[in-house]
Formats: structure tokens, C-alpha cells, sequence
């Protein structure tokens, strides 16, 4: 049974950051009877500033309540410290997969209950639906904007409480005229930008908070030096532009290795590969627990393999899906191995380009979200 946003307790808490998808799920729930609190997220400390200022504003022309809440220490501690860590050991993080089921969505919850709502929401591009007891992540219908990627590490008791009123609206044009038939002074707004506490370069950022880049070697993939580089925190994983090296041919950062500081460049072709193994993985049929059984696996879920795991047969459990290694890249088809530790072996029909240790793999049978980790090696 999908999401019918058709729920007992009429009060909602939705994050409200003043822009125009978030104002467009205030409208949506006003008019399915919800009584609607915005909950503007302070991430900055900055009291008072431009950004808490316009989500106040849209809150007054929606005719809301509006809670403030300065999380700016625990962002600092859980967000914004592991994406200078990560990024300083060569690894390329997403904030927001962090920041969602650790303090985003954890905090709307606690606060529900402070006010005796039933229900969070937020003006993400996703749906959810119920099979059997579990819920599940599922893909927006405007396919462009849909954000579930972000989602995939939800836990169960707040995707129970979730609504989430723009996941079957079909276009951002919809949305944009849903704020335009209401006066709404955000309607023509530009869309906010991907990570919201940067306001330019990630290195720079970084830097501006004492971590120090340390120089190491560039190499070729047979360990060759080719240069030195600037420190790890200043290429990703198939960069080619502003590398400071030339070789007389293109050349790509093929891997960032943070044990021995050094940066491998190599050809276009060396970023591809079929096969990506991802660790901290979640499913949502596992609940709180702490390792995989096959036996888990809903019933609804196709699986290749569930088989007596043995030294021919590694596997826990085969799973058919697609799977996506980035927010911008597309889900491809692949089979995603359960390992007995946990980890996840994704083996795919055509090999991916630039998987990056840090970043999330996240795995979809039809729309469903049905598991996903971050990457740690191909």
C-alpha cells in the first residue's frame, strides 16, 4: 500500500528552508486538511541571517508557525567534521546521505512528538510505500528531480511517520505554478544549491578550517612517479582538468590513496569498472539488525541466489537490481552479492565509470529502494 497521505493526526511537521519545493509541500499538505508547523534548520549558527530571514517570510505568507533550531554543533560534529575527514583521506563523501537519518529527519521526529504531531514531511522529490510490515524509499514520478538516492539510509520508525507530498508530482514546472496561484514570493526562486552549508570550493572550505592539504606523489597505475600533487583533498576520482601535471595526453585521477598519500592517474578507460563493493550497507527488511539473513528477505524481492554459503558459494544471498553509484549517474542493472560480513558485492553488465570510495551505492528493484552502502573498492 503506497502513501495516500490520507493520516489520523492532522499535525505535520515539515522542514521549511524558505524555498520553493518546501513551500510547495506546505501548500499540498494545507490543502489535504494538515495543520502545518515549518521547522527551518539553523545549520550555520547564523541567527537572524538572509536564509533564516526568508524562511520566516515564506512562513508568514503560508499563514505557519515557525520553529528555529540551531543545530549548528551537531551539524559541525556529524556532518561537516566527517566531510573534511573524508575528504582530507581521499574519499568523496555526500553530506546530505549523513545529515538526513542523523540529524534532518531525527530532529523533525523529536520534535513531532514535542508537539504532538503524527507526522514529518519535507519537500523532497521521493515516495515510500508499505509491503507487508516494511517500509520502503521509492522513486519520485518526476524522475529528473527525484531524490530517493538521498534517502536510502532512513531507518523504518521515520519513514513510518513520513509524508512526503511531492513524490507524484510529475514536473518542477507544477510545483513552481502551485507557488505562483498562491502569490508566493519564492515561486521564481532558483533552485537551492546541492550542498547547503558550502558557498564555494569544498578545498577551500576545508582548508578554512584548519585542515592543512599535505603533498604526496602522483603515479601512473604501475606505481611510476609522474609528478607531485597538491594534497588529496584537491582531485576526486575521474578529474582531468586542473591537475598541475603534464604528460603530453590526457590523463584522469584514476584513484586517491590515502594510506600512502598518493594520487594515480591513469587513462580514461582504467576509471571503469563492473564490479564495486560497498560497506555499512542498510536494507529495509533488516530492521535493527545487526547482520543479513537470507531468510530476511521479503518475499516480494526477486533473488538469484539464497543458497548454503560455502567456499564456492560466498554469497548469503543474490539479489537482481540496479544500481546507482552517485546522485547524477543512472541506476544500471547489475546483481548485488550479500557477503557474509555484511558487505555488498555489486557486479554489474556494464562497467561504471568513476566509482568513488566515499560516495553511496543505492539499489532499486522496479522503484523500490531496497538497499544500498558506501563504496569502498572496485
Amino acid at each position: 500500500m503506497g502513501d495516500s497521505m490520507d493520516h489520523g493526526n492532522k499535525k505535520i511537521i515539515l522542514g521549511l528552508s524558505g524555498g520553493v519545493d518546501s513551500t510547495a509541500a506546505a501548500l499540498l499538505l494545507k490543502e489535504k486538511g494538515f495543520h502545518v508547523t515549518g521547522l527551518y534548520f539553523d545549520v550555520r549558527g547564523k541567527s537572524g541571517g538572509d536564509e533564516e530571514m526568508k524562511a520566516r517570510k515564506t512562513a508568514q505568507e503560508l499563514g505557519i508557525p515557525l520553529i528555529v533550531k540551531d543545530v549548528s554543533e551537531q551539524f559541525e560534529d556529524v556532518v561537516v567534521k566527517d566531510f573534511c575527514e573524508k575528504y582530507m583521506s581521499g574519499y568523496t563523501p555526500n553530506p546530505c546521505v549523513i545529515c538526513n537519518p542523523l540529524i534532518k529527519f531525527r530532529i523533525l521526529a523529536d520534535e513531532a512528538r514535542i508537539q504532538g504531531a503524527g507526522h514529518i514531511a519535507t519537500g523532497h522529490y521521493a515516495r515510500k510505500e508499505r509491503i507487508g510490515n516494511v517500509w520502503y524509499v521509492k522513486k519520485a514520478v518526476n524522475m529528473l528531480k527525484d531524490q530517493s538516492y538521498m534517502l536510502y539510509r532512513l531507518p523504518q520508525d521515520i519513514l513510518e511517520m513520513l509524508v512526503l507530498p511531492l513524490g507524484e508530482i510529475a514536473s518542477k514546472d507544477e510545483v513552481r505554478k502551485l507557488a505562483l496561484s498562491k502569490d508566493m514570493g519564492n515561486a521564481r526562486s532558483k533552485d537551492s544549491q546541492e550542498i547547503c552549508f558550502l558557498d564555494g570550493s569544498y578545498s577551500r572550505f576545508i582548508q578554512d578550517r584548519g585542515y592543512e592539504p599535505i603533498p604526496g606523489d602522483f603515479v601512473d597505475t604501475d606505481g611510476k612517479l609522474l609528478g607531485k600533487h597538491k594534497g588529496l583533498v584537491n582531485y576526486t576520482v575521474g578529474q582531468r582538468k586542473h591537475l598541475g601535471v603534464a604528460l603530453g595526453r590526457p590523463v584522469f585521477v584514476i584513484k586517491l590513496s590515502g594510506r600512502d598519500n598518493k594520487v594515480v592517474l591513469g587513462d580514461d578507460r582504467d576509471l571503469f569498472h563492473a564490479r564495486v563493493v560497498s560497506h555499512s550497507n542498510v536494507f529495509p527488511w533488516m530492521g535493527k539488525k545487526a547482520s543479513v539473513d537470507p531468510s530476511d528477505v521479503p518475499g516480494e524481492l526477486e533473488i538469484c541466489n539464497d543458497g548454503e554459503h560455502s567456499d564456492k558459494n560466498p554469497y548469503l544471498v543474490s539479489i537482481p537490481a540496479y544500481g546507482k553509484i552517485r546522485y547524477g549517474a543512472r541506476a544500471e542493472k547489475c546483481v548485488m552479492n550479500i557477503l557474509p560480513d555484511g558487505k555488498v558485492e555489486a557486479v554489474f553488465e556494464t562497467p561504471q565509470r568513476a566509482p568513488a570510495p566515499g560516495q553511496s551505492i543505492v539499489f532499486y528493484q522496479n522503484d523500490l529502494v531496497i538497499g544500498g552502502g558506501f563504496i569502498s573498492a572496485y
